[in-house]
């Protein structure tokens, strides 16, 4: 079911109601995939209303504070090959309404060898329980610099739902979430907690209270990645576990910066020319939103 809305009306009480009847079934790493949609466990039920100050995200495991940039290095196996990789995590100061919610525009760059393998526009906000969602995103993946993939997702369009990213109190032995739904595209990761107050360092910092979640997808049984995020941080390391023996992806956080005004608004600047090529290339998942726009002081 296609969902074309702009701002709040009547097609959001068909988001409300899909989530409402959304699967609850927990499917745990190494349990077989499923095709049913993956509704939020253990979190609110998705409402606009529930969003007092979507682009204040202050959940202390996922801040989004704009200018923020983050840089990851690490490696990935390609078979028996090793492939490093970096990856540049910008927090814009875009916000673009989805599903009747402003949220807050990711922009992040993904390189493998040197080369950009993947651009992506995500889109976050925060409920008023400090529950951070993931709302879609629109990533391009390249082929010697031309775009061949742009397998774009977005709450409210094509059946696709809004999940939680970051729950507001992440706890041992809590049912896993959705992160998000996008049956066109095939996305339907899930997370939950895996270990609370780890210690951990990187090139940045040592980090102590640390938590560490457990992301997965049906489609991949028994394969999962390990996220370690740092208080009032964020994402500090990347590690996998499980079965998957294309990708053992490890990751650690390099840099971390504060953009000045002139390096914001590049990124702000690439970040709409982005926009502008997913209106042209997933009409269907972007075609009906409205476009991006600066955060209001």
């Amino acid at each position: 079911m296609t969902l074309r809305c702009r701002r709040t009306g009547l097609c959001f009480l068909a988001v409300f109601l899909l989530l409402a009847v959304a699967c609850s079934d927990e499917t745990p790493p190494g349990s077989d995939a499923t095709t049913v949609p993956p509704g939020p466990a253990a979190a609110d039920d998705f409402h606009p209303a529930a969003f007092t100050e979507p682009t204040k995200v202050d959940n202390q495991w996922f801040p989004l504070v704009p200018g923020t940039q983050m840089t990851w290095e690490g490696h990935a196996l390609d078979g028996k090959d090793k492939l490093e990789r970096r990856v540049i995590f910008t927090v814009t100061d875009l916000v673009k309404e989805i599903a009747g919610v402003p949220t807050v525009v990711i922009w992040e760059l993904d390189y493998t060898d040197g080369e950009l393998e993947e651009a992506e526009l995500s889109f976050f906000a925060q409920d008023g329980s400090g529950n951070v969602w993931h709302l879609g995103e629109y990533p391009e993946e390249y082929e010697e610099g031309e775009i061949v993939k742009h397998p774009a997702w977005i709450a409210g369009f094509q059946g696709a739902l809004p999940g939680i990213h970051m729950p507001a109190a992440p706890a041992i032995d809590t049912p896993s979430y959705a992160q998000g739904w996008g049956p066109k595209v095939g996305w339907d990761d899930r997370g939950d907690t895996f270990a609370l107050g780890e210690q951990t360092c990187t090139e940045v910092d040592c980090y102590e209270n640390v938590l560490v979640t457990r992301e997965f997808s049906r489609d991949e049984p028994g394969a999962y990645q390990l996220k370690y995020y740092a208080p009032g941080v964020g994402n500090v390391r990347v590690g996998w576990g499980g079965p998957n023996e294309e990708e053992h992806e490890v990751l650690v956080l390099t840099d971390l910066v504060q953009l000045d005004a002139d390096a914001l608004a590049e990124a702000r600047k690439n970040a709409l020319q982005q926009e502008a090529r997913a209106y042209e290339n997933s009409r269907a998942a972007y075609g009906g939103t409205l476009p991006s726009q600066p955060r209001v002081a």
